[in-house]
């Protein structure tokens, strides 16, 4: 139903973003080439996620935002892509497992970010105070709270985006 483009056939302003994909991995992934389809989605998640990427939420943590919106949202390419840069980041097997699982986390610290993550998806952003608090107390601060949110936004968009195209 959705179109894999290639460079030839992606809409012009979908381009640059799939040229500059295909210099940083060697090629187009299947995700991109479908998201192509619009121009302003895989701009705006490209974007959206670089800006995530430069949020003061240390690498494991914002992997723990993604890998858990992108499990509970059911997204296998998400996950596979995550997975990967979580080896990258020697990230221990029993977190990536648990990660896959749904299950609490052996860090305390990423449990903390994952359940945080949850609760933010669960009540829409309207948190509990303790439930903040707890969040808080692992060392995070309101900015990483809303840095959580950006994560979220952006990874709903793209597991969303990637299902709906069967990336």
């Amino acid at each position: 139903m959705f179109v894999t483009h290639t460079l030839d056939t992606a809409p012009a302003d979908s381009r640059p973003a799939m040229e500059a994909t295909e210099r940083r991995f060697g090629a187009v992934p299947p995700a991109v080439a479908r998201l192509a389809t619009s121009p302003d989605l895989l701009n705006g998640f490209l974007r959206l996620s670089a800006a995530f990427e430069r949020t003061t939420l240390d690498p494991l943590a914002r992997e723990t935002v993604v890998m858990t919106v992108a499990v509970r949202n059911g997204c296998r390419v998400c996950v596979d892509i995550h997975t990967a840069a979580l080896r990258g980041l020697d990230a221990d097997d029993a977190l990536v497992a648990a990660l896959h699982a749904q299950e609490a986390l052996p860090d305390p610290r990423l449990e903390a970010v994952r359940t945080f993550t949850l609760d933010v998806l669960r009540t829409a952003g309207a948190v509990e105070e303790e439930r903040i608090e707890a969040f808080l107390s692992h060392g995070f601060t309101e900015r990483n709270a809303l840095e959580v949110v950006m994560g979220i936004g952006a990874y709903t968009m793209s597991t969303l985006a990637n299902r709906l195209v069967r990336a």
